[in-house]
């Protein structure tokens, strides 16, 4: 069993599976399913596709995420980000509304799957540390902004497209004379009902005496009931004969199972799409079910929810559906609402499975308006502008790189900013590796701590140069260090020994000890001697092994301390003899 629990988490909650976790499950799936039903409609369109589809992503992918997923609180289906995303990737490829569109996106979650399973079974988990937080958020900030932008149409009742903000700009302002006033009602009406029912809401029920926390999951359903108004709105006024656009026949039934018609031309286009919409996706996952898992004093596996997001994107492209991921929001309502387990998903699963064969004749009434204005409350969340004043306090280099990957994302568009995004991480990391921080140390006096010569008043020895090295040394910073001792040397006669103080070094590879030995010989020559101070236990078993320490003109210390009192009086009893 501890094996199929590795590789199926759901073996891992089943086995202790009980009915007071059954009926928290079921209370949290009912208030998920609430707020699912809406959102699946809303992010369908958002990428392009049926209504229909979005109900189509919110049944089989969630089953297979409950089976595979690791975290027992994360809600996975469609998200905004990853449709707007698919939006961008899809109209490149295909004309919106035609069925090579459909098959698209069914290939794209298809991808998109398969590079995330590709990812869990290689273990490189990892690499989604390696995308900058701050670079993201700037990302998403963007995006949520696109989103928002990308709705005005239904809102007004116009047509217009295009994936970056001066696109979608143009376009609506060339059709602005065809708006429709009514559209316009029922989206602000909407909207302006969503943001109330946030805060306002919350307080009235509680002066009803109704518990804080029911009333915050009550609030939640406020799309729902968004829908059922306006669908009632609709037939009372006969607003389809006032220019109200309405999503319209939606088929009633399930998914059919089946394989994306795989046409590598097509392939070829949509596989760098997915490959980035499965890393933001994965990204925004993570990071939610780790915090979430953190409150229960549980974990997650990194590697496990690449397996587990791979296998709920492959079930979206076998259904016929598009990209999915795991939704914020949804996730920490699932959480609130008393979920335990993943079988909280399966229910919703069932339940928007309910709602696909029996509700979906109900739906053809519904304003595209009101989706509209449920995904423009809900990104709008998301756009953050602190990130920026919050970056400029504390570095000035991700100030700038969130800045260029929002100013890329809405001016291009999501696909350029993502590719700014990925280039601005791996800029970011490869400035801080290149640079590493490095100190001058002296003598805290009456202790044996040694700091920053520039921070604290420290004893030192004009004979004596000690370097603290605050990384690990590689090829990318290796000539930094070797700039830097030359520099604190140059017109310096005095030196008589450099201590390198290793205490923050946990690797050394061979092009950085490439360079030690250059500083060694070189050192030699000018009559210096090299020490290390404080290394680690794997640093000196790689310095042993390649005989490294048989060229140190100088010794290997265990502090720094001791380092600095030898060669001290070391350098004393020479000057003595000397004179």
């Amino acid at each position: 069993m501890g094996r199929f629990k590795n590789y199926l988490p759901i073996f891992g909650w089943l086995k202790d599976y009980n009915s007071a976790s059954l009926r928290s499950d079921l209370l949290a799936a009912m208030i998920v399913t609430s707020m699912l039903i809406p959102q699946s409609l809303a992010y369908a369109l958002l990428a392009g596709l049926p209504a229909e589809v979005g109900l189509y992503a919110s049944i089989a992918p969630l089953v297979a995420y409950a089976v595979f997923g690791s975290s027992r609180t994360l809600s996975v289906g469609p998200v905004a980000i990853a449709s707007l995303m698919s939006a961008a990737a899809l109209g490149e490829v295909a004309l919106q509304g035609s069925e090579s569109y459909l098959a698209a996106a069914a290939m794209l979650a298809l991808f998109s799957g398969l590079f995330l399973l590709l990812l869990g079974w290689l273990r490189l988990g990892f690499l989604a540390s390696f995308l900058s937080h701050p670079v993201i958020s700037g990302f998403i900030t963007a995006s949520g902004i696109l989103i928002a932008f990308s709705q005005l149409k239904h809102l007004l009742g116009i047509e217009a497209g295009g994936h970056s903000l001066p696109q979608l700009v143009q376009s609506m302002l060339t059709d602005l004379s065809q708006w429709s006033p009514y559209a316009l009602g029922l989206g602000l009406g909407v909207g302006a009902f969503l943001v109330w029912m946030r805060s306002g809401a919350v307080s009235l029920l509680t002066r009803l005496s109704v518990p804080r926390h029911q009333a915050a999951l009550l609030a939640k359903a406020a799309p729902l009931v968004g829908i059922v108004v306006t669908i009632l709105l609709t037939l009372w006024w006969d607003l389809e004969q006032s220019q109200v656009a309405l999503v319209g026949t939606i088929p009633a039934g399930l998914p059919l199972l089946s394989v994306p018609d795989l046409s590598w031309p097509l392939a070829q286009q949509l596989l760098l799409p997915a490959l980035m919409i499965s890393i933001i996706g994965y990204v925004e996952s993570v990071s939610v079910g780790k915090t979430l898992a953190a409150k229960r004093r549980q974990k997650i596996g990194s590697n496990q929810e690449l397996i587990g997001l791979g296998a709920a994107n492959l079930a979206a492209g076998f259904s016929g559906a598009f990209p999915v991921s795991g939704g914020f929001a949804r996730s920490v309502v699932n959480f609130d609402a008393g979920a335990v387990t993943q079988m909280a998903s399966i229910i919703t699963a069932a339940g928007i499975a309910l709602a696909s064969v029996f509700l979906t004749p109900y739906l053809y009434y519904l304003p595209k308006a009101t989706l509209a204005a449920i995904i423009m409350v809900a990104v709008l969340s998301l756009v953050d502008f602190s990130i920026l004043k919050k970056t400029w306090r504390f570095s000035r280099s991700d100030f700038f790189a969130v800045l260029v990957t929002i100013l890329v994302t809405l001016i291009f568009g999501v696909e350029a900013g993502v590719s700014c995004g990925v280039i601005a991480s791996i800029v970011l990391f490869l400035l801080r590796t290149s640079k590493p921080h490095i100190a001058e140390v002296g003598l805290v006096e009456g202790t044996e701590h040694f700091r920053n010569i520039k921070r604290h008043k420290v004893i030192t020895d004009p004979q004596l140069l000690s370097i603290r090295v605050d990384q690990s040394l590689m090829f990318s910073n290796a000539g930094f260090l070797e700039d830097r001792i030359y520099a604190d040397l140059a017109g310096n006669r005095q030196v008589r020994h450099v201590i390198l103080m290793c205490s923050a070094i946990n690797e050394i590879d061979w092009s950085a000890l490439e360079v030690l030995e250059a500083i060694n010989s070189r050192l030699v020559e000018q009559g210096i001697e090299l020490h290390l101070s404080e290394v680690k236990g794997p640093v000196m078993d790689s310095l042993v092994r390649t005989g490294f320490l048989g060229h140190l003109s100088g010794k290997v210390f265990l502090s720094q301390y001791q380092a600095f009192e030898q060669l001290r009086y070391r350098s004393d009893q020479q000057l003595v003899s000397e004179v």
